[in-house]
């Protein structure tokens, strides 16, 4: 995992997964350095992963006030419980559906949730946090986070992409995956969000404009590095998500011939 101090206000920690036959995968947190901390997604959730003691060197667990997931997904709530345990003064911010997710498989204490649904608001000391839901997602409990204080908009799986390598995955800046990253961005749409294809495209660019016109300072995605100073691009890109090529996994027949060029 990478460590961005990226503005002021907002530190990354940066992983990433590797799907073969499409690339590097980012997987982002983030903390937003506000009057009450706020944890923005909590990683990986392979059992290699410690996402306490990563998180450990950009803030003291124990000052996390807000843990804000923007799906309940497992590449989303990795560090979940572990954090809950050192933040003992710490919420999870998610939605009805992201408790009922998550109760399938954990027991989650509701004294310790704060609902929130794409349009409400949440006060954290020395700004407030919008909730909205991003033009392209995965998961009905998707709610990403515009910060009014710094400008930064948190955005989820929206505008993510594969990316060649794990260190461009992990980096800095996206500028480095270069020329073939909105190729990358509308494979990912496609991929993440294939109901894109069945939508109107009139109605699906209503979902884009008012994000757009926020005109955020930076551009945080879970699935791709941050973007600071790209809005026309990144709203450019996901316009075109209606009219991209359909994603088609590999099949059997394909998995098996994969399976014969690794090692044994």
């Amino acid at each position: 995992m990478n460590i961005h101090q990226l503005t002021a206000d907002v530190t990354a920690l940066s992983d990433c997964a590797e799907v073969p036959g499409l690339g590097f995968i980012p997987v982002n947190a983030f903390v937003l350095h506000a009057a009450e901390p706020v944890v923005i997604d909590t990683g990986l959730s392979n059992s290699d992963k410690d996402f306490r003691t990563e998180l450990g060197q950009v803030i003291d667990p124990s000052d996390v006030r807000w843990i804000w997931l923007t799906h309940p997904d497992r590449d989303h709530t990795g560090g979940l419980w572990s954090l809950l345990e050192a933040a003992p003064h710490a919420r999870i911010v998610t939605t009805f559906a992201g408790v009922g997710i998550m109760s399938c498989e954990w027991t989650i204490p509701l004294d310790r949730v704060f609902l929130l649904n794409p349009g409400q608001q949440l006060d954290v000391g020395d700004r407030t946090l919008i909730g909205l839901r991003p033009p392209l997602f995965d998961n009905p409990a998707t709610v990403g986070v515009f910060d009014t204080g710094s400008g930064a908009l948190f955005s989820s799986d929206c505008f993510g992409a594969p990316l060649p390598s794990a260190e461009i995955a992990m980096g800095a800046d996206v500028r480095a995956a270069g020329p073939e990253l909105p190729q990358a961005q509308l494979l990912w749409a496609t991929v993440d969000s294939p109901w894109v294809h069945t939508v109107d495209p009139e109605k699906y660019s209503a979902t884009v404009d008012p994000i757009r016109k926020l005109d955020p300072s930076g551009i945080f995605s879970t699935h791709l590095p941050p973007a600071i100073g790209m809005n026309d691009h990144m709203f450019d890109t996901i316009s075109a998500a209606p009219t991209a090529p359909p994603f088609v996994g590999p099949d059997q027949q394909a998995l098996e011939a994969m399976l014969t060029t690794f090692e044994p």
